[in-house]
Formats: structure tokens, C-alpha cells, sequence
């Protein structure tokens, strides 16, 4: 049990290892200089540093060393918990990430929620009424909602329910040059902004885990528990729910862990549709102004946050099928 514990935190920081490695290398190897020049989102060029101001800021930087002495120094800055200063916003980029990553977190986790609870239930009704009419237009629904991109499916929210309909902001996590008067409607306000994000999050994500609940539900079904449920007579919503659903309900648990990561992925993308003020807007920023700290640190808390959640998602499997233990 322990040397299984032990190679498997070695395996996750082999991985960490190989992760920080490559989130050094990437940034650099694109295109570009965030000193000769900095562009705005619309790819004008707004500053242009003097051949004196470049050689200090690369000085500055470490960026006038050996690429093997940059990594060095990347590493040891990052065992002391430095993740650096912005070349662009001038700022730490521990605090910028302070005030981004909440933005991020909250969207992604609530979307989590939603579409795990909505997607099991309906999966495992789905599962219950097998080969009916519901399970075959459910199951059809959610196969193509499935296939549909996240980014697509943003899009279309915010054309038909912002742009058309005006149910919901255009853009923004909260309104400009509004004054609230308590912190209700400062909350309400947020709440507003942050309904098409998760709610496209939600839907992007909804198929996966219905399919993975209808597949898990199926498989229970046919124990043989299930059926001396059903010969006792006992209610069909009873059955389900709490003999059914308790029992395939650990494939779930699992895989709302694991789809942290992809569910990050699409969060950059969806963010910058709405121009939400997360970590996606901000690695868009970061990118469009080469600003390779600013990058760094972002990649480095998805990469933590996803390894955290494999992990804990690892032990949760374990800790709940005894046959993995």
C-alpha cells in the first residue's frame, strides 16, 4: 500500500517536473519580444522601448543569460514561492493572479455542480426508462450537445440571449461606473454577469458526465440487488435514487475531479467571449503582450490546480471501491 503511494507521488512529480520544464521553454519560444514592442488587443504597437531601456529591462529579467542559467534561477525562484514580476502590468504576478483566479474558480466550479447533478439525474432516468422514447431523445440530445464546442456554444448564448433577447450583459463580470447601494445588489449584479459563463460551461459539460451516469446506471441495474429491490416491491423512485444512484454514482465522484482540467481549458476560452475578468481574458493579455512571467504563472496554477485535483481524485477512487484498495 505504501510503496503503491509512494510511486504514485513520484509519478506526479515527475510529471510536475516535466510541466514546469515545458512552461519555461514554451513562452520563449514564441514569436516576438515583450521589449521591442508591446501590442494592445487590436495589435497596434502602443510602446517602444529604446536599445538602453531593452538591455536594462533584459538585465533586469535575467534575460541577457544562458537559457540554462534563466532555468536555473526559474526554479529556484519557484522554491521560494516567486513566481516573478509582470514585465507588462509591473505588478507581482502573484497578486495579479490573486485578483483573476477567484473570477475563474467560481465560474468553473459552479458549472461543475450544475452539470454533474443535472447530468447524473437525468442519466440515470435515462438509464431507469431504457429503450423508451424519453431515453432516446435524451440520449440524443445529450450525444449532440456532446459534440457541440464549448466556444460554439458560447457564441451562440451570447448572440441569441445577450445580443438579441438582452436578458443577460454582452461582456464584463460586473457593470462599469454602477453605483450600488448595498452589497446585495453588488452580488446580484455578479450573479448577472456570470449566468451565460456557467451556464455555457455547464451545457459544454452536461453530455459527458449524462452518458457517464446512464453507462455506470446500466451496469448497476443489472445486479442482482436491484432485482430482489424491484421483487420486494419497493417504489421505482426508490429504487433508483437511493439503491440505484448510490451504488453508480462513484464513477462521477471520479470524474468530476478529472474533468478539471479540460473544463480549465475551455474556461480560458469561453472567458474571453464574454470578456469575463478571469484567467482566460488575462492569458490572452499575457500572450498578445509576449509577457512571458505573466504566462508562467498562469500555466503553473492550471497545472497545480489539475495535478491537485488527479490526486485527490486518485485517493477519493480508492477510499470509495474497495477493490482498488
Amino acid at each position: 500500500m505504501n510503496r503503491d503511494r509512494t510511486k504514485m507521488l513520484l509519478g506526479y512529480l515527475l510529471t510536475f517536473l516535466i510541466i514546469i520544464t515545458l512552461n519555461f521553454f514554451i513562452p520563449r519560444l514564441m514569436p516576438g519580444d515583450p521589449f521591442t514592442s508591446l501590442s494592445s488587443e487590436e495589435g497596434d504597437i502602443t510602446v517602444i522601448y529604446s536599445e538602453e531601456q531593452i538591455e536594462r529591462y533584459k538585465r533586469y529579467y535575467g534575460m541577457d543569460r544562458p537559457i540554462a542559467e534563466q532555468y536555473i534561477g526559474y526554479l529556484k525562484n519557484l522554491l521560494k514561492g516567486n513566481l516573478g514580476y509582470s514585465i507588462y502590468y509591473n505588478q507581482e504576478v502573484v497578486s495579479i493572479l490573486k485578483n483573476r483566479v477567484p473570477w475563474t474558480v467560481a465560474i468553473v466550479i459552479c458549472s461543475l455542480i450544475i452539470s454533474s447533478f443535472l447530468g447524473t439525474i437525468l442519466g440515470s432516468i435515462s438509464a431507469w426508462f431504457r429503450n423508451s422514447k424519453l431515453d432516446k431523445i435524451l440520449y440524443i440530445s445529450m450525444v449532440f450537445i456532446s459534440e457541440v464546442p464549448a466556444f460554439l456554444m458560447g457564441i451562440l448564448l451570447l448572440f441569441f440571449m445577450a445580443g438579441r433577447w438582452g436578458l443577460f450583459p454582452l461582456s464584463g463580470g460586473m457593470s462599469m461606473f454602477t453605483q450600488y447601494s448595498t452589497k446585495c445588489e453588488v452580488i446580484l449584479d455578479i450573479l448577472h454577469h456570470a449566468i451565460l459563463p456557467v451556464m455555457t460551461l455547464s451545457i459544454a459539460k452536461l453530455g459527458e458526465f449524462y452518458l457517464i451516469s446512464r453507462s455506470s446506471m446500466l451496469s448497476v441495474m443489472s445486479k442482482d440487488y436491484m432485482k430482489t429491490a424491484r421483487g420486494k416491491g419497493l417504489k421505482s423512485r426508490r429504487i433508483l435514487f437511493r439503491h440505484g444512484l448510490k451504488n453508480s454514482i462513484l464513477p462521477v465522484i471520479t470524474r468530476i475531479f478529472l474533468s478539471l482540467g479540460s473544463i480549465f481549458g475551455q474556461a480560458v476560452l469561453i472567458e474571453n467571449i464574454f470578456n469575463y475578468p478571469g484567467i482566460g481574458t488575462l492569458m490572452r493579455q499575457g500572450v498578445m503582450v509576449r509577457d512571458y512571467v505573466l504566462i508562467q504563472g498562469i500555466f503553473l496554477f492550471v497545472a497545480i490546480t489539475v495535478l491537485t485535483m488527479n490526486f485527490i481524485a486518485d485517493l477519493i477512487y480508492k477510499k470509495l471501491d474497495s477493490r482498488v484498495r
